[in-house]
């Protein structure tokens, strides 16, 4: 031992612990086997274990089986983890044991090691914080309620930062018309208003389905314990724990209605990461299309100016790029492959646990907390500041060849597409090649080519061609 260390016991014996850490022999035996990739789990996984660490304390004091001081010790302890006080006192890496002991008992020591401060004589993790406990139904509910919190706390505000940004934008410049476009070519025309409404109803319905997974995440494997037999817990324990944890939290928790499942599966984080990856699906949709329209100035659509946030050339003198929507786009590429982690780790529920529960925990958190920051950077830096180039979406509009379309009732399909055809040849407006050859008086085509008029209807009710 050095002058910096000191020594700790486990039921593996003697192990040296930096003098000043907080953890124990357990926690040090995983730093040393696990020095894998430096990534540690989040700090709301973190601040989660910690609520559920004080409401087992107060729930086992509940049922009779820790004193109230010794209760009150772990508690107190247990909320400054939560809190966020000792975060550089979890140090074990991601990539552990799958069933994420080593960071339960890492919890578990730091938190003894706290209570033991304030009762003022020793606490022990195993028999006094873990008491009805197991790491095997204590890390399945921390992702539960880490992934609650986070996606009510952070997301869900976000979501609706960006819902709120589309809306205002869409009734700022929702009248104005431009050219649809499907295949990426030019199609009949659409209101900026009815295109901001799709955006915000995919964001609206990403909020509905993060809600509809709640009722599976409320749902916890506490009182499982080893195998989901319940094993050392009081009958009553995961029914007082969820009560407690619920005040806590401010969550309303429920005990699992079958622990098996909750301890030997992550069905419930798979089908979250599940919703994740379509809201990053929809969120690259706006952010691509947001890049097409801004595209140019010159050579592209042009459509759109975000807003200049930044140089984007080291050799182009001039060059702004659409930094935002770029950024966002690789958030959405990100949780895309956290998802087929998860995807893939949820398959490895081996009989009675799944084996890489802290791999889960850290790609569903992660997700959140990305996608949380990257709504709202589209939104502030994308949407609320780009302006519509009216002169350019006048002038596309004015020489769009499939205004024809209107005509189609009228002239049949045939006859449009040859006047669609000599328009595009001779580089003149349907409007005046229709005049041409038809005999519609020109009030009439005037009438029945005007964009807005064919814009009307698609939100409720509306229906679309095949492309």
């Amino acid at each position: 031992m050095t002058p910096s260390h000191r020594i700790e016991r486990d039921s593996m014996g003697e192990v040296e612990v930096p003098a000043g850490a907080l953890w124990g022999a357990q926690t040090q035996r995983a730093v040393q086997n696990f020095p894998i990739s430096g990534l540690r789990m989040p700090r709301a996984f973190i601040g989660a274990l910690g609520l559920v660490k004080q409401a087992a304390a107060l729930a086992n004091a509940r049922l009779g089986l820790l004193g109230a001081d010794l209760a009150r010790a772990i508690a107190g302890a247990a909320a400054e983890v939560a809190g966020g006080r000792h975060d550089a006192e979890f140090p074990v890496d991601v990539f552990q044991s799958g069933s994420g002991t080593s960071t339960n008992m890492n919890a578990n020591e730091v938190i003894a090691h706290l209570a033991t401060e304030r009762l003022g004589r020793a606490v022990h993790p195993n028999d006094d914080v873990n008491l009805g406990q197991s790491s095997n139904d204590v890390i399945p509910t921390t992702i539960h309620v880490s992934a609650m919190l986070s996606v009510r706390k952070e997301l869900v505000p976000a979501l609706e930062h960006l819902r709120a940004a589309l809306l205002r934008k869409e009734r700022e410049i929702g009248a104005t018309v431009k050219t649809g476009r499907t295949h990426l070519m030019d199609a009949v025309p659409v209101t900026f208003g009815q295109e901001l409404s799709g955006w915000r109803t995919q964001m609206e319905l990403a909020r509905a389905r993060l809600e509809s997974v709640e009722p599976r995440l409320r749902a916890l494997a506490a009182g499982g314990t080893a195998v989901g037999t319940g094993i050392n817990a009081h009958p009553d324990f995961g029914a007082t724990f969820c009560a407690e944890l619920s005040a806590l939290a401010g969550v309303p928790f429920e005990p699992s209605g079958n622990y098996f499942e909750s301890l030997s599966c992550q069905d419930t984080a798979v089908e979250l990461s599940g919703q994740l990856k379509v809201l990053a699906v929809g969120l690259m949709k706006i952010a691509n299309d947001l890049r097409w329209m801004n595209s140019g100035p010159l050579a592209g659509l042009a459509e759109i100016s975000l807003p200049a946030l930044q140089p984007g050339s080291s050799i182009m003198p001039g060059k702004v790029n659409p930094v935002v929507p770029e950024a966002a786009a690789m958030v959405a590429a990100q949780v895309i492959g956290h998802d087929a982690t998860i995807t893939v780790a949820g398959q490895s529920g081996n009989f009675q646990l799944n084996v890489m529960l802290p791999v889960i925990a850290y790609n569903l958190l992660e997700s959140i907390r990305l996608l949380a920051h990257a709504l709202r950077a589209l939104a502030d830096g994308a949407i609320d500041g780009f302006r519509v180039n009216e002169a350019r979406l006048a002038d596309a509009l004015g020489q769009n060849p499939i205004l024809v379309t209107a005509l189609n009732p009228i002239l049949g399909y045939e006859r449009g597409a040859a006047i669609a055809k000599r328009a595009y040849a001779e580089r003149k407006s349907i409007r005046e090649v229709a005049a041409q050859m038809t005999d519609l008086p020109e009030e009439e085509l005037a009438r029945l080519l005007d964009p807005a008029e064919l814009t009307r209807g698609g939100i409720k009710g509306g229906t679309s061609g095949g492309g």
